[in-house]
């Protein structure tokens, strides 16, 4: 059976967030453990988290994905790469603590790096970050890094298979967004060129560290370089794109994850999940 979901809003409990994506039709999950623009940490009480897996089981929703912060910056040596830091520790244990997945993280981006001295001591401040959040979190608990549509860290695969191979750790994985890849400049709109990006993954990093689709439009061109979400069928992705992505061996097993604005602007909804499964047919 194929796993498309979809994030869904937290208000109300964890518990709510698999209702909300039951009622649309999805059945796996991406949620945030808490405000993410703020540094709260994740705070499900006991009822919650028994009904949240109680639910899940119920409506077969599964896998479950946090979505980390927008406000994470591993790069960072000072205050905000410590809260960083300490934001994905106190993640990752509630994700142990929850049967979740594991957290989808923005790694965050080099500022002021003017020189190439200054990059390669961010990548080592960005490293020494990951390790200890490694170091103190459950080893059940997976670090999903997720490709960035602009010049943040991870817009190309090569940079993410450097940082996979320097942390040298079995609990990274890999998120892989459709509108990123198309802002980034990779072209999967047919089966030889969705092949040969597939073929570049596996060489660079190893498509069983890919664990999951966000599966997002785009309101801006191929290339753009612009992180803007749209609409499934109604922006600028070939719709190939996500039916190659529903049919291909390698990666129709995986869970595909909607983040759209939605029809009535109020997230992702019904119709997104809808047109992503038509899809699967051409």
């Amino acid at each position: 059976m194929l796993r498309i979901g979809a994030h869904q809003s937290i208000a109300g409990g964890y518990a709510k967030a698999v209702e909300r994506v039951h009622a649309i039709g999805g059945n796996c999950l991406q949620i945030f453990s808490a405000s993410p623009r703020s540094w709260s940490r994740p705070a499900p009480d006991a009822e919650d988290k028994k009904n949240f897996l109680k639910l899940r089981e119920e409506f077969d929703v599964h896998p479950v994905y946090f979505h980390a912060s927008y406000l994470i910056n591993l790069a960072d040596g000072g205050e905000v790469g410590r809260r960083s830091v300490g934001a994905l520790i106190a993640e990752l244990k509630a994700a142990g603590d929850c049967d979740i997945v594991g957290s989808i993280i923005h790694l965050g981006s080099f500022k002021n790096a003017d020189s190439a001295a200054v990059a390669e001591n961010r990548y080592s401040i960005l490293i020494a970050n990951i390790k200890e959040i490694l170091d103190n979190t459950p080893k059940r608990t997976f670090f999903i890094i997720e490709n960035s549509a602009t010049r943040k860290i991870g817009r190309r695969l090569e940079e993410i298979a450097n940082i996979i191979n320097w942390l040298g750790s079995d609990r990274v994985r890999v998120c892989l967004d459709t509108c990123h890849l198309h802002a980034a400049g990779y072209d999967l709109s047919s089966r030889r060129r969705m092949e040969d990006f597939l073929k570049d993954f596996d060489s660079q990093i190893g498509l069983s560290q890919l664990q999951v689709w966000h599966a997002n439009d785009s309101r801006d061109a191929f290339g753009s370089l612009r992180d803007r979400h749209e609409n499934i069928g109604e922006g600028k992705v070939a719709k190939a794109i996500f039916s190659l992505l529903l049919q291909e061996a390698e990666t129709k097993y995986l869970p595909f994850i909607i983040e759209t604005p939605g029809f009535d602007g109020q997230g992702p909804d019904a119709e997104n999940i809808a047109r992503l499964r038509s899809l699967e047919v051409g």
